[in-house]
């Protein structure tokens, strides 16, 4: 019997899903692929609230952020840092052997608007990294203060919505944000295996002017094979047929705001369990609407509390990095119902004697 997966990622495929890729596969080449590809990004456009570029990479999302890295930053980097995904992404930025500096905020606590033009008020950068919601800490950025701050600066807006776009609303074009990229595999509830990305024309502009972008994830590249409605490389043709039925049930039948809804419902029901049996990790206002991260204020065994959910049926997920016996956390993304969030909050209640 399969596992409901409580995990941030990836998440449940649903069967209806499965049977769309489970379809003969097509030349990468051809005419089909062409118009799948183009559906796909029209359906990309709607749910980022874009109009740019928008790119599919066959590759994880960590391909996207160093593509963000390797087409965007030119002189100097500053990498907003308040849990482990977005301390990785400085690592990437720096192993690219870009120029790069941190700023760091402690797990748990959101970016300040305040100390990032601190920084950016000094000229020494082009681009910045943000992570919007950070997956590791529960962490939703204020990314619309930090928008309006970055656009006052000729700095590149590169943003991590990871475990973020298709679970909650974000406005790329509104926001100003020059990449904008995430992974198919959480609150799309996809098989993981493909990279979005949306590239502003000034990104594009800006790539012209940066040697080494690197061959697979090089911005002018696939834009240049993207105009001929094509892939540089062999796309992951099956995820793109799951990908493009996805957008059609998510716009067209279950409706982007009525996503946005359950989604934050679901995060205000678990929100309400945390604090009446342990403490949430963030401050209230900038806990995510997909994945809570939960302190362990009554010192469970998280491993036998995941043993035990295993043998009734769920996939626990603990706390990540340093965060591993202090946490542990709950995503509430994708397909899943409130009602089998219900469920396993009760599950867990049963099982430790809440």
């Amino acid at each position: 019997m399969a596992k409901k997966l409580f995990i941030p990622g990836p998440v449940d495929v649903s069967p209806d899903t499965f049977e769309a890729m489970s379809v003969p596969m097509i030349s990468h080449r051809g005419a089909e692929v062409s118009k799948l590809l183009e559906e796909c990004n029209a359906g990309l456009n709607r749910l980022m609230h874009t109009n740019n570029t928008v790119f599919i990479f066959t590759s994880s999302s960590t391909g996207a952020m160093e593509a963000a890295v390797r087409n965007c930053v030119k002189d100097k980097c500053l990498s907003i840092c308040n849990g482990a995904f977005s301390e990785r992404w400085y690592g990437i930025v720096k192993e690219n052997g870009k120029e790069a500096d941190s700023l760091n905020f402690e797990w748990g606590e959101a970016p300040d608007p305040k100390r990032i033009e601190e920084k950016l008020s000094t000229g020494e950068y082009d681009a910045l990294t943000l992570v919007h919601n950070e997956t590791s800490t529960g962490v939703a950025a204020p990314i619309q203060e930090i928008a309006r701050v970055v656009r006052k600066y000729d700095v590149s807006l590169l943003v991590d919505t990871v475990s973020s776009m298709g679970g909650v609303k974000i406005e790329v074009d509104k926001l100003g944000i020059d990449v904008c990229l995430f992974g198919v595999q959480k609150c799309m509830a996809l098989p993981p295996g493909l990279a979005i990305c949306s590239v502003s024309e000034r990104s594009l502009e800006k790539a012209n002017t940066i040697p080494g972008r690197g061959h697979y994830f090089d911005f002018l590249a696939y834009k240049k094979y993207l105009d001929k409605k094509q892939t540089p490389t062999t796309p992951a043709v099956s995820i793109m047929q799951g990908l493009r039925y996805k957008l059609n049930k998510i716009l067209n039948e279950e409706g982007l705001e009525n996503r946005f809804r359950r989604h934050e419902g679901m995060a205000e029901v678990t929100r309400r369990w945390a604090k009446k049996n342990f403490e949430l990790l963030p401050e209230e206002q900038y806990s995510s609407n997909t994945v809570s991260c939960i302190k362990n204020t009554l010192n469970i065994d998280c491993n036998s509390l995941k043993t035990k959910l295993s043998e009734r049926g769920y996939v626990f997920s603990t706390g990540y990095g340093k965060l591993v016996d202090k946490t542990f956390r709950i995503a509430h993304m994708g397909e899943r119902t409130p009602e089998e969030l219900r469920e396993y909050l009760n599950t867990i209640d049963d099982i430790l004697g809440l």
